[in-house]
């Protein structure tokens, strides 16, 4: 018996490994499971009257999960308590915090949480009503929502509705039924009660469900909603094969309206002036940073040195909101410690600008002894890895390199006709002679001087720029002499020589826009395949022209700028001022070199949620994604299984 029984437990052990190795997941080369989980019923019955209690369980037919519940489930009207919402096998149970509400109508909207336990696969668009009165209230408004900068669908943000006509009722009550928009940027309403409504967006910071926050982003409509209904009828298709038709089955439904709301959504500019932080990293530099800009620079006392003619002053931003004090007098950058009064525009607590007076201490984060303790040993290593190469290689050992001041020349071989050349410092410069600097064409085999302009910045004050007019497809050299430039702290430039071509004019393209429906001022933004910005133009006589472009793809942004300051401008809900409209050209271009492009663009041709072209957009749907991941997973699978196949009758080792 006793070796029966060992040949018996055997077997069954082959067997079970067999099995575990073929069976791990579905079966190899089978059909992936796409059908979503079932609502089969719940208690109560959903639409049911006059319930008081506030646990509920729904019931499907498979095993489920919650995909993220806390983001995608939405309870109307929004709840000040977290409910609690868990998954249990195949139900789903709901346990309400809040006191309920009487004769009101109660909507769980699940949005895609729910998804099979297996695949993931999501009950679109699911929701759960009841009611603690005697009506159900079951209308809904539905839209899209989109970033008023760049037309992108806003996902997760909450679309809400105040029957309080009240401007006031945005930012002191909270939001009385409310959805949440998807990956696509779509919102719904449901459990909607006949009347006249407010609609909202709302990044809802402090979980209030009201615009109480001055950074939430939020949108709202101009128009009051009024929810209607309307029977529809749609068609049903049975086919007897995939070329016959049997019968055409008409279905009436109800609809509901307006369904098509679009709202823009953006963060205010709130200017609330304070000073945000002081920092001295280096002995010979001190910065101050504002929380908004400034029409003029903060007032100084030095208290322990004398601030009269210290500085140089960078102005990084150009708006007085970031500044950059390089000391110009070594007494003063010597000091470890720096103590004086600043004098700035301050935002009190009336939203009022007043002087304010605060006094700082700055404390070199790395002294200046320490700094230069750090500088000689770096010279010192580096002389010493030197002498070390020379003597092995049987060279004579030379004097220590002579320091200059470093210099970032933007002068690349391949020129474009309208750029120009560009000189980047570490540090502000004591003095520059433009004679030092040399411009010069190539012809045949001699180089000929060519005038150019030399100019500073007008924001970086470590910057300066060449600027020529470039003969396409003809060579030219940059040459600098040795000590050129002094920077403020003593020490000078080296010599500099750059050689590069210009482009020729047929490796260029161009793109033309002929705009219609705009009638305000207006500007065009050329993008790059990132939706970035490339170029700016203004729109004159309803053209837009874009010359000397590399070949590439290219889409284009309008924006209609009304009050005619250059740049797009966000809204205000105090003033009850929209954002300014912002337009996509619905197509992304492909320029080819010695082309030229002629497009007519009517910026109303398709509605705003429809000109975004889909290869500018960052926000991808969730389910391209998952049907993305879905053709990886067959992907693979297949793969595995003609591998498997290939290697029948082979053996296997487990």
């Amino acid at each position: 018996m006793k070796p029966l029984l060992r040949r018996l437990l055997g077997g069954a052990g082959i067997i079970a490994i067999l099995y575990s190795c073929a069976s791990v997941g579905r079966i190899e080369g089978g059909p992936l499971d796409e059908t979503p989980p079932r609502f089969l019923g719940s208690t109560p019955a959903p639409g049911e009257l006059h319930i008081q209690k506030k646990k509920f369980v729904i019931e499907f037919d498979e095993f489920i999960k919650l995909d993220k519940p806390n983001e995608k489930i939405v309870i109307s009207p929004p709840q000040v308590q977290q409910p609690e919402i868990k998954g249990s096998g195949k139900k789903v149970v709901i346990t309400l915090q809040d006191t309920l509400k009487a004769n009101t109508t109660y909507t769980v909207d699940f949005g895609d949480a729910i998804q099979d336990n297996n695949e993931g696969n999501a009950l679109e668009n699911f929701s759960f009503s009841f009611s603690t009165g005697d009506r159900l209230d079951s209308m809904a408004v539905a839209g899209i929502l989109l970033n008023a900068t760049n037309l992108e669908p806003v996902k997760g943000l909450l679309v809400g509705l105040h029957s309080n006509l009240a401007d006031s009722a945005f930012t002191t009550l909270p939001l009385e039924r409310v959805g949440r928009t998807d990956s696509r940027g779509y919102f719904s309403i449901r459990g909607v009660g006949p009347g006249n409504y407010h609609i909202f967006a709302l990044q809802d910071a402090d979980q209030n469900f009201a615009f109480t926050q001055p950074t939430e982003i939020i949108a709202f409509n101009d128009s009051i909603i009024i929810p209607t209904m309307e029977e529809r009828m749609h068609q049903d298709t049975v086919w007897i094969d995939s070329l016959t038709v049997d019968t055409i089955l008409d279905h009436q439904y109800t609809h509901f309206l307006p369904d098509d709301i679009l709202l823009r959504s953006f963060k205010e500019i709130h200017f609330s002036q304070r000073l945000a932080k002081s920092e001295r990293l280096t002995p010979e530099k001190f910065s101050l940073y504002f929380t908004a800009p400034a029409d003029s620079l903060p007032l100084m006392k030095g208290l322990n040195f004398d601030e009269r003619n210290a500085f140089v002053i960078e102005q990084t931003t150009g708006r007085n909101d970031t500044l950059h004090y390089w000391i110009k007098d070594s007494l003063i950058y010597q000091q470890d410690t720096l103590k004086m009064s600043l004098t700035y525009l301050y935002t009190d607590s009336l939203k009022q600008l007043v002087p304010r007076t605060d006094t700082l201490k700055l404390l070199s984060k790395l002294t200046y002894g320490k700094l230069q303790k750090q500088k000689q040993e770096a010279k010192e290593k580096l002389q010493k890895e030197r002498e070390k190469r020379q003597k092995k290689n049987g060279d004579e050992v030379e004097k220590p390199e002579t320091e200059f001041l470093p210099v970032d020349v933007y002068a690349p071989s391949a020129m474009d006709v309208y750029d120009y050349i560009t000189f980047s410092f570490t540090e502000p410069l004591a003095s520059i002679n433009k004679d030092a600097i040399h411009l010069k064409q190539k012809i045949d085999t001699l180089w000929k001087d060519v005038e150019f302009d030399f100019v500073h910045d007008s924001i970086d004050l470590k910057r300066y720029h060449v600027a020529a007019e470039w003969e396409p497809d003809e060579s030219y050299a940059l040459e600098v002499d040795s000590t050129a430039a002094q920077g403020l702290y003593g020490l000078w430039t080296d010599k500099v020589r750059k050689e590069f071509k210009v482009k020729k004019l047929e490796e260029y393209g161009q793109i033309f826009f002929n705009v219609h429906g705009v009638d305000t001022s207006a500007f065009v933004e050329l993008l790059d395949g990132q939706d970035k910005v490339l170029r700016v133009v203004p729109v004159v006589e309803g053209k837009a022209d874009f010359y000397y472009l590399n070949p590439g793809k290219y889409g284009a942004r309008l924006v209609e700028d009304t009050n005619g300051n250059g740049v797009w401008d966000t809204g205000s809900y105090a003033e009850k001022r929209q954002p300014e409209m912002v337009y996509y050209y619905p197509m992304v271009l492909e320029l080819k070199a010695n082309f030229d492009l002629t497009q007519e663009w009517n910026i109303f041709e398709k509605t705003l949620d429809k000109q975004k072209p889909e290869e500018l957009k960052k926000q991808k749907p969730d389910e391209d994604k998952k049907n993305k991941n879905r053709n990886n997973q067959n992907s693979r699978t297949n793969n595995n299984s003609r591998n498997s196949g290939r290697n029948s009758g082979q053996g296997r080792s487990y």
